[in-house]
């Protein structure tokens, strides 16, 4: 799988970051939460990340 870094909220590698795929899809760099509450499959996760990260990507016109 190729990625490519499309929006991230520092220069650094431990921020929570977007990056795209050449598959289509997108993959989410974030903290791991444990205190939602939900049933998640055991093949997911979830990903926590900043409002922030979605709003740059947005205005950066990334996706």
């Amino acid at each position: 799988m190729k990625v490519t870094k499309l929006v991230s909220t520092c220069d650094i590698k431990d921020c929570p970051t977007i990056y795209a795929t050449d598959r289509g899809t997108l993959l989410l760099q974030g903290e791991t939460p444990t205190d939602h509450g939900l049933q998640i499959p055991a093949h997911e996760t979830l990903v926590e990340i900043p409002m922030e990260l979605i709003q740059k990507a947005i205005r950066d016109h990334l996706i």
